[in-house]
């Protein structure tokens, strides 16, 4: 049974073992989207159903170990989902595999909240939990239309019922939003890689995404939030195609290291242009670090060319920056010093975006 108080405002009992967890869970949940992928080709493959049952069994228990007891309220239902599924009391059905993928990623945000110190509220945890307990009782004809209901009652998508399940091919309209939900996972899978590179990243893309999507909603939301979701899990991608050592330098860098550093954004930005759909994250993430006054890169282009996408991610990611450089001031110090450096720069970020994230800013300092 689904415990309330654990989903809704859980508590860390060892800081470095939640890292350790952080970390593992990093490593596990790539090969848990590639078997789903693998068991939406071949349902009835009981190899790839018992690869799943030992990865999310082993989450499970990296989870005991450490004790994050959040995630083993979210493993222990899917865990139970699995075991009907390798016993042949359930047939894989898509909306399941959907639903597995969705708790699997919850379990991934909660778990970076929790390491950067953050709620878990707008997770949606409880009603997660209590439909996938209810999903590993039901009976095979009443899967689907469970399924649904949990997809709905967490991310407030209600999928097309029925018919869609068997037909040949779905409408295009949800092979669409499947297309796209598909190319973020895959997006911040990737951006997650690069954190790992160093202890120092931990958590910085749930943040930078925080502060870049609420900064939009502020301002009314004039920036499209799925194509700014996909700019901030690659702006910083590029930095992975730059020797190791460049972008880990603590201290002064060269002209040259300079000039290896800024080629960055054009990386990640290219990446995306090769991609249908992504043309608007593209030019967020080749414009991230342009200035309004034209002193930025790559191209020196000036406040009027540089699309609003870019500015909130300049805001934020500089945010992060910053704060980052005084964390040993101690967290709210550490903001107050990032703030007062970004509202400084007047040369350097789009004032129209200053007010919101200043919003943002002072709410972010009003909670306990």
């Amino acid at each position: 049974m689904a415990n309330i108080q654990l989903l809704t405002n859980p508590t860390v009992q060892d800081r470095e073992a939640l890292g350790e967890f952080a970390e593992a869970l990093l490593d596990r949940a790539p090969n848990i989207e590639k078997d789903m992928a693998r068991l939406s080709k071949a349902p009835t493959d009981r190899v790839v159903i018992a690869d799943l049952f030992r990865s999310l069994h082993n989450i499970k228990g990296d989870a005991a170990l450490c004790k994050v007891e959040l995630a083993i309220q979210i493993a222990h239902p899917i865990e139970s989902l699995l075991t009907r599924l390798r016993a042949g009391e359930l047939r894989y059905s898509r909306l399941l595999g959907e639903v597995i993928l969705l708790a699997v990623d919850r379990l991934e945000l909660a778990t970076e909240a929790l390491v950067a110190g953050k709620g878990v509220s707008h997770l949606k945890l409880v009603a997660l939990v209590e439909g996938l307990e209810q999903l590993s009782q039901a009976a095979q004809a009443d899967l689907d239309s469970v399924a649904a209901q949990v997809i709905k009652a967490v991310t407030g998508f209600n999928p097309a019922p029925g018919a869609h399940l068997t037909a040949p091919k779905p409408p295009s309209q949800l092979k669409n939003q499947d297309r796209i939900a598909a190319d973020l996972r895959f997006f911040r899978s990737i951006a997650l890689q690069f954190e790992a590179r160093s202890a120092l990243f931990q958590g910085r893309t749930a943040r930078i995404l925080d502060l870049a999507l609420e900064t939009n909603r502020v301002a009314d939301a004039p920036v499209d939030k799925v194509q700014l979701e996909a700019a901030v899990y690659m702006h910083d991608v590029g930095m992975m195609f730059l020797p190791e050592y460049l972008w880990l330098k603590i201290g002064k860098i060269s002209a040259d290291e300079r000039h290896l550093l800024q080629g960055h954004s054009g990386f990640g930005a290219g990446l995306l242009q090769r991609m249908e759909g992504w043309q608007g994250a593209a030019e967020m993430v080749l414009q991230h670090h342009e200035m309004p006054d034209g002193a930025g890169y790559p191209n020196g282009i000036g406040t009027d060319k540089i699309c609003p996408g870019a500015k909130i991610l300049a805001i934020a990611d500089a945010f992060e920056a910053v704060t980052l450089k005084h964390r040993a001031r101690g967290h709210k110090r550490s903001i107050l010093r990032a703030i007062a450096e970004v509202n400084a720069c007047d040369n350097q970020f789009a004032p129209e975006w200053i007010e919101p994230f200043n919003t943002v800013i002072r709410r972010m300092l009003e909670q306990p």
